[in-house]
């Protein structure tokens, strides 16, 4: 599942490809955001992903469709 999160006074977001569902994810972001401190979020290759709660601006998940490739309008 493809996550985007946004970050407070940085421009661009961060996406990543994640293994975890979509409920495994929100339900670690409302407790890192009751509790305060860092939300870690594990990507599809193994690496982590580290951001404080309160630098959080939103987190969008996507899709599981296949990215496209080429030009086509189908």
């Amino acid at each position: 599942m493809e996550v985007k999160i946004g970050i407070q006074s940085v421009p661009r977001e961060l996406v990543l490809e994640t293994e975890s569902s979509e409920e495994e994810v929100e339900s670690a972001l409302k407790s890192v955001m009751a509790d305060g401190g860092v939300f870690v979020l594990t990507d599809a290759k193994g690496g982590k992903v580290l951001v404080p709660a309160e630098k959080i601006a939103y987190v969008e998940f996507g899709g599981n469709e296949p990215r496209r490739v080429g030009f086509s309008n189908l």
